[in-house]
């Protein structure tokens, strides 16, 4: 297995900025764990990651987790679990930013949002080819981002 290392350069998409901590490639793809920092309000269309379990940790500001129909606030050092074909999504709630460190495994999925960036792509102007891209990550877009409320 290649031996991880830490830090890798930041990216930032549709508001949110990037920087993966440990890729698929680092560890034989038995793990991908990237950090993001977003702006309130901020958060991706409601998905389902059909091959991966994703954790969510969050280390600062507040985020509202939604899993499968069930919305709760996750706040500093506490953790959201999303068993793979689950739907989810989360947004910031609150008026400061969220960091937060967000774990796939199997790792692989890291990688989206340099494809998103590599591509120029935005939501949702551009959700066609997004949706094509995100078929190969093994990831289905199932409704709008959660609203403020």
């Amino acid at each position: 297995m290649p031996t991880a290392v830490l830090g890798a350069d930041s990216i930032e998409w549709m508001g949110t900025v990037y920087r993966t901590l440990l890729s698929a490639d680092q560890t034989g793809g038995a793990i991908g764990i990237f950090e993001s920092v977003s702006g309130p309000g901020g958060g991706p269309p409601r998905h389902v990651h059909e091959a991966e379990d994703e954790t969510f940790v969050v280390m600062s500001g507040q985020l509202e987790v939604w899993i499968d129909g069930h919305s709760r606030i996750c706040g500093p050092d506490e953790a959201a679990f999303v068993p793979r074909g689950t739907p989810h999504a989360f947004r910031v709630v609150g008026a400061e930013p969220s960091r937060h460190l967000t774990i796939v495994t199997p790792g692989g999925f890291e990688r989206f949002f340099d494809v998103m960036v590599d591509r120029g792509l935005a939501i949702p102007q551009d959700m066609p080819a997004i949706t094509a891209v995100a078929q190969t990550f093994h990831l289905r877009f199932t409704g709008p981002p959660l609203a403020a409320g």
